[in-house]
Parts: structure tokens; C-alpha cells; sequence
């Protein structure tokens, strides 16, 4: 498991000079836990072993993996919560509790982790380690070696890809119904409101719902959370593709081809048979995966998720937060500013001086730069890099990506002099448009399915581990105006 995410919730306790001399003793201890408990074998823990025990058939390597790894993070957590009970974490002002709650530090999500200056980091691994460590098809990683680091906290071998990526077929049919209903949706429904409601179909198969009903053990819902959300990440892609077919190529649906990876048959399947495409998939499903646990989608899911609300309401809520104009439908908004903004200054002009003034009178007529900015960043977010180094590989030449590398280029010194703006460099919304668009993926109402998709294979990972650690209601405490005075 990610001893990384393990330590950075200790690191994080110490709010005085005090509590960091405390702090650093705790980590110490906690570390040799840690190894302590890593170093013995796995039947060391038999009563945690025992609670999970897998009823998962023998095909299935990661879900048994799942159950070997969960004990010692239940006992590491059991230890912490003993010991250092009392320790606070973070605070909350009266600004951060009108401004969105942005810094506090309430939540636990050991997935990822989003650090002001590095980025995201995916188990402790930055997006440059997930492509040099994770098995690929060509050279991108694969969406299934994401998913089994995710779920465990370990880089697989290519064997325990193929076994996920074999998996997933056996779970990838989706029922006529959900089928049905899908091409029977109004042309003008938003994509993603046909994603969430499709998925909200296939919410009658969930197997976590049926066993609460029929009052299995709470120490077994973990085994059931992961039941439903491998059945939703793996019939997912013939979902969203069937969205895509039914709403802009007239019903004209492409059957699926299990023998293909995830992104492969993902691609294929919404009418593209092109490997730089398939390239690019799995690149976006990578890197749109997961963003910590404060996001909307993100922490929608896990809210909803901790009423014991199954995985396909959980990611259905989930996927509802993601349409917003300020979280996931931010990159269609992006790519329609840069057309706009080419026929501002002309197709073909990039130079300095065109684009500064076009950003500027952008500025100066009250709107923002969209793309730029973030609420937790302050630098390039790797997301946008790692899109940007695809663009020079595969379309160096694509007028629309000059332009962006151009506004890339003035964007965040006009930014720092225009100074409203915490962070003046690009996020990943800033890029992503303008790949799609260039492999004839022009349909940009449909962008937020294709990240809606793909933030399935972090935020479900997450529910897992949810219900394997027992994690009870959410609940904050709320207060009103009146009382932050007394």
C-alpha cells in the first residue's frame, strides 16, 4: 500500500511549533509500525483476515489482492485513531467557511494527492512516474493498471493488468433496458444528463443494494461496494459511447469488442479507429481520474456513498456535480473561448503582441481567461504538461494547438499584472479540448462524458475503500451567522 498517503495525513496534524515536535515524534513511530506490520506475512492480522475474506472467484486477482492489503491499513488506522485521537488536523476561519471551505483540511482520501506545487500525485506516484511505472499498451498507461494502483496502493505487473483488463470484459454487458432507454432519450438532453440517468438504470443490478436489504454483516460491505463498482467502471464505456452515438450520429451504435483494453474498445466503440486516438484515451482517462477527495465529484460521491447509498447513486450524485459549469463542464466552455478568441485575432496569428492584446481587452471587458487559475495550484498543473508533450508528439503542426501554446507562452504574465488572479498558469482544461478536436472529436457538449467516464476509475476506488474501513455518515456541523459571534 501507498506508505506515502499514509504518512501525509500525519504530517499534516501539527497546527504550532508544539504539535510539529510532537508531530514528527508520531510519524516516527507510526513508520516503524508501518514497516513492522509490512514485514510480517499476511496471516499475522487473522481476525482482520478473517473480516475480509474474498468470496471473489479465483479469476478475480484484485479483488483477492484487495482483501490482503485491507487489514493492515485497518489496523494502521485503528492504532492512529488510538493514540492520536485528539490531534487536530486543521482549522476553519469564518472566510474559508463563506469561500467555499477551501484549505480545510476534514477529509481522508488516500487515492491521490493534490500538492500546491507538484500536482497531483496518484499513491505517491506523479503523473511522469505513472508513465514511465505503469504497463501501457504503446506508450501511455493503461487505464487498467490505474485502476489496480488505485484499488491497492501497488504498481501491477502486465500479468495482474490483463487479469483486471480480463476482468472487466466478463462485467462489461450492459442489459437491454439501460440500452433502450438510452435511445430513447430527447436529441437535445444534455450528455451528461443521459450519463447520470443511465446510470441510475443500472442501478437495479446493484448487488450492495440487494445484500443491505437482506442484512448481510457491515464487515462484508466492502466486498459488495467492490461488486458494483467494477460491474459500473467495466459496462461504463458502452454507456457513454452509446450516449455519444445516439446523440450526434443517429443512433448508428458500434458493438462492443472485449478482446480490446478499456480505452481501446472505449474508442472504438464512439466510432474511432485510430491508434493516436486510442493514445490519447488512455491518457485522458488516466490523468482525469482522480483529483483528491475535495472536488465536487469526488466528494459527492463519498457524501452520498457514506448514507450507505449504493456505488451507482453514489456516482450518479457524483456525476451530477460534475456537469457544473465550474467543475467538469469547464473544458468544453474552454475550447469555445479559444475559437472565439481565433477569430479574434485570426486563424494562423500567434504572435506576442496579437495575443496579449486580445487577453487583455478579454480582462478589461470583466471576463475571465478560462483554463487559467486554480483552487489549489500554484503552477503549471501536470495534467496540462503531459497534454501539451501529446500535442508535440502527435499534432505539432494544428493551428488550434499554436494557439494555445502561444496564449501558453503571454497568458500568466498578463495574469500577474492584471493581479486578481492567485495562480496564473494553466489547468487541465486549458488543453484537453483542443486534442479531441483534432482526432474529429468536435462535439464539445459531449467532453463532459468523456471525463465523467474516466473519474469513475478514481472515485470508485475510493467508495471501496469507504466501506472497507467502516467509515461512518458524514455529518458537519453547521452554524449560523449569528452563532461564529458568540
Amino acid at each position: 500500500s501507498s506508505l506515502g498517503s499514509s504518512c501525509f495525513s500525519i504530517a499534516s496534524f501539527s497546527t504550532s511549533e508544539q504539535q510539529q515536535q510532537v508531530a514528527v515524534s508520531l510519524l516516527l513511530q507510526t513508520l516503524q509500525m508501518f514497516l513492522a506490520r509490512t514485514l510480517r506475512p499476511v496471516s499475522r492480522s487473522l481476525t482482520s483476515v478473517r473480516a475480509f475474506s474474498s468470496s471473489a472467484p479465483s479469476q478475480d486477482v484484485l479483488k483477492q489482492r484487495f482483501s490482503e492489503v485491507v487489514p493492515a491499513q485497518v489496523a494502521i488506522i485503528k492504532d492512529l485513531r488510538a493514540k492520536y485521537n485528539d490531534v487536530v488536523i486543521g482549522t476553519c476561519t469564518v472566510d474559508q467557511a463563506y469561500g467555499g471551505m477551501r484549505s480545510v483540511k476534514s477529509l481522508i482520501t488516500e487515492t491521490s494527492l493534490l500538492d500546491p506545487e507538484e500536482g497531483i500525485r496518484f499513491r505517491g506516484l506523479s503523473i511522469p512516474e505513472l508513465q514511465q511505472q505503469l504497463p501501457a499498451a504503446d506508450r501511455e498507461p493503461l487505464p487498467e493498471a490505474l485502476l489496480w494502483l488505485l484499488v491497492t496502493g501497488e504498481v501491477p505487473t502486465a500479468e495482474q493488468v490483463e487479469s483486471v483488463k480480463a476482468n472487466l470484459a466478463s462485467r462489461s454487458q450492459v442489459d437491454d433496458y439501460t440500452l433502450e432507454l438510452i435511445s430513447k432519450f430527447p436529441k437535445d438532453m444534455h450528455p451528461m444528463t443521459q450519463f447520470s440517468s443511465a446510470v441510475l438504470s443500472l442501478q437495479r443490478q446493484s448487488k450492495f443494494a440487494k445484500a443491505y436489504q437482506e442484512g448481510v454483516h457491515k464487515s462484508t460491505y466492502w466486498d459488495y461496494a467492490y461488486e458494483d463498482s467494477m460491474d459500473l467502471i467495466a459496462k461504463i464505456p458502452q454507456v457513454a459511447a452509446n450516449i455519444y452515438r445516439h446523440t450526434f450520429h443517429n443512433d448508428t451504435f458500434i458493438a462492443p469488442d472485449t478482446s480490446l483494453d478499456w480505452g481501446q474498445n472505449f474508442s472504438r466503440m464512439l466510432g474511432f479507429n485510430d491508434p493516436a486516438f486510442e493514445e490519447l484515451i488512455r491518457l485522458y482517462m488516466v490523468i482525469h481520474s482522480d483529483h483528491e477527495g475535495g472536488n465536487v465529484s469526488a466528494h459527492t460521491t463519498h457524501l452520498v456513498g457514506s448514507a450507505l447509498s449504493d456505488p451507482y447513486l453514489s456516482f450518479s450524485a457524483g456525476m451530477n456535480g460534475l456537469a457544473g459549469p465550474l467543475h467538469g463542464l469547464a473544458n468544453q466552455e474552454v475550447l469555445r473561448w479559444l475559437k472565439g478568441f481565433q477569430q479574434q485575432v485570426g486563424v494562423g496569428v500567434c504572435d506576442t503582441e496579437s495575443i496579449k492584446k486580445a487577453l487583455w481587452d478579454t480582462l478589461n471587458a470583466g471576463r475571465v481567461i478560462p483554463g487559467y487559475g486554480h483552487a489549489v495550484l500554484r503552477k503549471t498543473d501536470p495534467r496540462y504538461t503531459c497534454q501539451r508533450e501529446f500535442a508535440q508528439r502527435h499534432l505539432p503542426n494544428d493551428e488550434m494547438f499554436k494557439l494555445v501554446s502561444a496564449i501558453y507562452e503571454v497568458a500568466p504574465g498578463v495574469l500577474t499584472e492584471h493581479g486578481k488572479t492567485k495562480n496564473p498558469w494553466p489547468n487541465v482544461d486549458a488543453h484537453s479540448g483542443v486534442l479531441l478536436q483534432h482526432y474529429g472529436l468536435v462535439e464539445d457538449n459531449y467532453y463532459t462524458v468523456l471525463f465523467g467516464a474516466s473519474r469513475a476509475l478514481g472515485v470508485l476506488p475510493s467508495l471501496m475503500w469507504d466501506r472497507a474501513l467502516g467509515l461512518p455518515l458524514e455529518r458537519p456541523k453547521s452554524i449560523t451567522k449569528i452563532s461564529t459571534l458568540c
